[in-house]
């Protein structure tokens, strides 16, 4: 009888760890778990401690609130040009309402991955090959928009899609790529050319800037030349004059005209003397009275200037 009792007593205590163990529930951080009471939805579990009833509450629905991506398969798009282009890409959404992502749809990935596709294919069917490479921003943002809205139903926020890799047929590829080169040659040509055009114009303006500089110097060397003969001719000028007013100072003194008249007799002489021997010829004066005179003159002066002086 005690060994009976003891033996239920041990499945009291397991049935009561079990009832603890499906009455306490802890929720980690970032999750949300849905709670089905009879069947029917009760409530929404939170992070944290929380208390249900068990065999009579069920955790139906167990979902992650953190940001989730989601690799979108590839597939072969055709763009307004007729080209057929493979697009792979990236989908990132979050789980903003855990009651809608329980019921809102049965599958919620399935739905957004296959929403993700259409709208791509759409959107592409609208560029043409060339604007593709280009706008994958407009792409990316024009996806987002259309999903978001329809992903609202289902309690699922869409943050951004991105396209991971665009590849055209092989054919394209090598058609692009000639492409490239023939532009980048193209590029090269015209960096050479303009290349060289500004090795003339630099070489043009080095040329123009000596041939200034020249003139430059040319026109002061000029100037200066100009300057230094100005002031050798008003020094000799000034000279002159000064010997001129000293001259005219030596007449006004007593004797100086009788001086003048002999220095002029004599140099006339002497340039009548010197011409006689330059040439075979016999010259005459054409006034020998004006020349008697002023010889006489001389003469005079002589005389009057080796008479004693009277005290």
């Amino acid at each position: 009888m005690e060994l009976n009792f003891s033996g239920v007593a041990f499945i009291l205590f397991i049935l009561a760890l079990v009832f603890v163990f499906k009455t306490i529930n802890v929720v980690p951080q970032q999750h949300a778990w849905v709670v089905e009471r009879l069947g029917r939805f009760h409530a929404t579990l939170g992070p944290g401690l929380n208390i249900v009833i068990p065999f009579v509450d069920r955790i139906a629905y167990k979902h992650v609130l953190k940001e989730i991506p989601l690799d979108v398969p590839p597939q072969v798009c055709i763009t307004r040009d007729n080209t057929q282009l493979q697009v792979d890409g990236i989908l990132y959404f979050q789980i903003t309402d855990a009651k809608l992502a329980s019921y809102g749809s049965s599958n919620y990935i399935a739905a957004i991955t296959q929403l993700a596709q259409t709208t791509l294919r759409s959107v592409i069917g609208k560029m043409e090959l060339d604007k593709t490479f280009e706008e994958r921003d407009h792409i990316n943002t024009a996806i987002v928009n259309a999903i978001d809205e329809s992903a609202a139903n289902w309690g699922v926020k869409v943050l951004r899609y991105e396209i991971k890799d665009l590849t055209p047929p092989k054919e394209i590829l090598h058609a692009m790529q000639a492409q490239i080169t023939a532009e980048r040659e193209k590029r090269a040509l015209i960096a050479a050319s303009e290349g060289r055009q500004q090795e003339q114009i630099n070489i043009a303006s080095g040329e123009r800037a000596a041939a200034i500089a020249r003139s430059e110097g040319e026109k002061q060397a000029s100037i200066n030349r100009a300057e230094g003969q100005a002031a050798a001719i008003l020094a000799l000028a000034e000279a002159s004059a000064g010997a001129l007013r000293k001259t005219a100072a030596a007449i006004l003194e007593p004797g100086g005209s009788d001086a003048v008249n002999l220095k002029v007799a004599e140099q006339y002489v002497s340039a009548f003397g010197n011409l006689a021997k330059t040439n075979n010829s016999i010259i005459v004066p054409g006034n020998l009275s004006d020349m008697s005179g002023l010889i006489a003159s001389a003469l005079t002066i002589v005389k009057a200037s080796d008479k004693p002086a009277v005290r």
